[in-house]
């Protein structure tokens, strides 16, 4: 399993919009091949911050499956200008005892 990490910084009063819209695109990403699961958090401290966590079963999933998708067209559409900066994405990988 793959956990893609990204910090979102969404524009100063666009929040409630934002929030909307996600939850319009988390029926977007859910529905991808090789989605396992989705969380968004909300800053405490900074409110116009987010970290969005997602499991997907490979990297692949993500970079090709997902990024190459027409869906991800309509997951940019939705999402992509509520962000500023553009937000870093990397991806963890669980380490086991």
């Amino acid at each position: 399993m793959i956990l893609e990490v990204a910090e979102l910084q969404v524009k100063p009063r666009m929040i409630n919009d934002f929030e909307s819209n996600f939850r319009k695109a988390s029926k977007i990403i859910s529905q991808m091949h090789g989605y396992i699961d989705h969380e968004l958090h909300k800053c405490v401290e900074t409110a116009d911050k987010y970290i969005l966590l997602v499991k997907w079963n490979t990297i692949t999933d993500h970079e090709v499956g997902f990024r190459k998708s027409p869906q991800y067209e309509e997951w940019k559409a939705l999402l992509h200008h509520f962000y500023d900066p553009f937000p870093k994405v990397e991806h963890y990988v669980q380490i086991r005892d």
